[in-house]
């Protein structure tokens, strides 16, 4: 199978797609042939090296948590899923930016029929992310929350989520990403110099007089901001973990989001058409380095997907075993 590989810490050219085997499959594991596989900003630091003392990568690594795709083959004690069956889920092997994944049967879900691959593929890491975040801060309806990094792949779960439980949101973000954030009825805040001020004259033009919470997804100086803004400590969540434990703030991620009840709910939330998961451009598993530039560079709204397998929506999988190695 192709996937991608990178053999030494560094910028986007030392991302290469290679031939490699699927690991071995064990009893409890599923091959699934991937049709979508989201990238994340963590990614690339792992990939820089900025997180080797949190993740330190093994050489020839390889790249990739979400994904979503049909099931291909199933370990000897796995029940419950067979070959064609369409599923989203996770792995922590780093190991879904390729054309097949090994991943064990209890990270995976069913993907609803009304669930679009793409949205399917890069819901793991935001959506349990957001999740977490808007969990932490247990946000309430008519509290004020900001957000900042709210037009990224965490940021726009998570501001759906808040629009979901009635909060006013006031969103950090770019001008140019304003109409999307307004149809979610968010005040929109841009960033950069003076960004505190605006926030305060943002907060008391909402009615509210002050915020209630604070999700950083950017990092820097935020959850400072957040104290002088007389959010408390513990309605305040970040990213940045040596930060929080700092300011006393809350850090809840990914890990503390990562469920299949969790993942299962925000499928079913997509699938119905409560939340979208924005798609800002999908790339063939090829055009990694492309893909990577995007996300990197341009700040885009949402998500950046690679296509490993595509296939027309309208063209069914066929079921059965497909033709690797296991």
């Amino acid at each position: 199978m192709k996937a991608v590989r990178f053999h030494r810490y560094g910028d986007i050219d030392v991302l290469g797609v290679e031939d490699v085997e699927p690991r071995p499959l064990g009893p409890r594991d599923v091959l699934v042939q991937v049709r979508a596989a989201g990238i994340n900003p963590g990614e690339a630091k792992i990939r820089t090296g900025a997180l080797h003392e949190r993740f330190p990568a093994t050489f020839p690594s390889g790249q990739g948590s979400d994904l979503a795709g049909t099931v291909a083959a199933t370990g000897a004690a796995v029940t419950g899923w067979a070959p064609g069956d369409p599923v989203l889920g996770w792995s922590w092997e780093r190991s879904s930016h390729a054309e097949y994944v090994v991943v064990p049967y209890d990270q995976l879900v069913r993907k609803p029929d009304g669930l679009p691959w793409t949205a399917a593929g890069a819901l793991y890491v935001a959506g349990s992310t957001a999740w977490a975040a808007v969990t932490a801060v247990d946000a309430r309806a008519g509290e004020t929350v900001v957000v900042s990094g709210a037009t990224g792949g965490v940021g726009t779960i998570a501001v759906q989520l808040l629009r979901l439980r009635r909060a006013h949101i006031v969103a950090i973000a770019s001008p140019r990403h304003r109409d999307w954030l307004e149809s979610q009825g968010a005040t929109l805040v841009h960033y950069g110099s003076g960004v505190t001020e605006r926030l305060r004259r943002a907060i008391e033009g909402d009615g509210a007089g002050t915020a209630h919470a604070f999700l950083d997804f950017h990092g820097g100086d935020y959850p400072r901001i957040a104290l002088s803004l007389g959010v408390p400590p513990r309605k305040v969540n970040t990213l940045d973990y040596g930060l929080a434990a700092a300011l006393g703030a809350r850090a809840q991620g990914s890990a503390e989001g990562t469920s299949r009840a969790v993942l299962t709910e925000l499928a079913e939330l997509t699938a119905a058409g409560r939340i979208e998961v924005p798609i800002s451009r999908t790339h063939p598993l090829g055009e990694v380095r492309a893909a990577f530039t995007h996300l990197e560079h341009d700040h885009p709204l949402g998500k950046v997907v690679l296509l490993p397998n595509a296939v027309p929506d309208s063209i069914r999988q066929p079921r059965g075993r497909v033709g690797v190695r296991v």
